[in-house]
């Protein structure tokens, strides 16, 4: 039995998964606002997952930062109780057990590339796309983390090939302007509504507005529309993956996968794209379902 942890910033998630992928049980918690209260909050998780089971499973914990090979420390975690703190070895030791952690976009890309929508795919790029923009890669059934713990970060690069009305482009957190996640994620696409029309509406409702047929906001999805393909093709230049899967709230625009995929020939530096570019099939439950993959059979007993 595998046990996957997802760690969010509000909720804690945890599944046991058969080594097959069926469920054997899920429960969630509040994520509590301590380090000493997140270690209590998982082992209690666990304990719940187990005992009606009577079985005991390999734990692998998706967290929203990464650990340092330095120092086996948390860092980059927007759960700021979490960071320099020896995450890994405090719950080996709350759990008795070894324990694998991950980044949550890793364990999204895991979870598709293993029994999702990018299942037998060599290559697979795990697409974030909500309120920031990330991802994962997974090569032939294994994260590629990389020597900074940044693979997958595509959405602090810049915006290709840009337009003279995208230059410099919208300032980003990370300090620099212009970078992909502030063009394409939620509140990019909302900011670039309002600059454009100057009416300010969420997302979601300019996408409802687009689907009715209002111009502005039909314009406003065709620029996003438009940025994600360019974004999605200096990956597919540089990774060459056979499946692009989409995740996060953005992924949910209708019909993305399609109109990402018919634009994709005008940037890619081919002459036929054969990356397929899917939606996710587990949807909110990806995280957790790739925490819990990252045991592979055998490896734990």
């Amino acid at each position: 039995m595998r046990i996957g942890i997802d760690l969010g910033g509000t909720k804690i998630e945890g599944i046991a998964l058969t080594a097959s992928g069926a469920v054997l049980g899920r429960e969630r918690v509040p994520t509590p606002s301590s380090y000493d209260g997140t270690i209590r909050a998982i082992q209690e998780l666990i304990e719940h997952l187990e005992r009606p089971l009577a079985l005991r499973g390999s734990v692998g914990v998706g967290i929203p930062g990464a650990v340092s090979p330095e120092t086996g420390r948390v860092k980059n975690a927007n759960s700021a109780w979490l960071i320099g703190q020896p995450l890994g070895d405090d719950l080996e030791v709350a759990l008795a057990r070894p324990v694998r952690l991950a980044n949550d976009a890793n364990c999204f890309a895991l979870s598709e590339a293993t029994d999702g929508a990018a299942a037998g795919a060599g290559v697979v790029f795990g697409v974030i796309m909500g309120t920031g923009v990330g991802g994962g890669i997974v090569v032939h059934g294994i994260p590629l983390v990389g020597a900074n713990l940044i693979a997958g970060e595509w959405g602090h690069n810049p915006l290709p090939w840009p337009t003279a009305s995208e230059l410099p482009g919208p300032p980003c957190y990370c300090g620099k302007a212009g970078c992909i996640e502030s063009w394409i994620s939620g509140p990019g696409v909302a900011a670039d509504h309002e600059r454009v029309t100057g009416h300010a509406l969420a997302t979601p409702a300019v996408m409802a507005a687009a689907r009715a047929g209002d111009p502005s906001a039909s314009a406003t999805h065709a620029r996003f529309i438009h940025r994600t393909a360019r974004s999605l093709a200096t990956v597919i230049n540089v990774l060459d993956p056979e499946v692009v899967v989409l995740g996060g709230g953005m992924s949910n625009v209708d019909g993305l996968a399609a109109a990402v995929t018919a634009e994709l020939p005008h940037w890619v530096f081919s002459d036929q794209v054969h990356t397929r570019v899917v939606q996710n099939t587990h949807g909110d439950s990806s995280g957790v379902r790739g925490a819990a993959w990252l045991w592979p059979v055998g490896q734990w007993a």
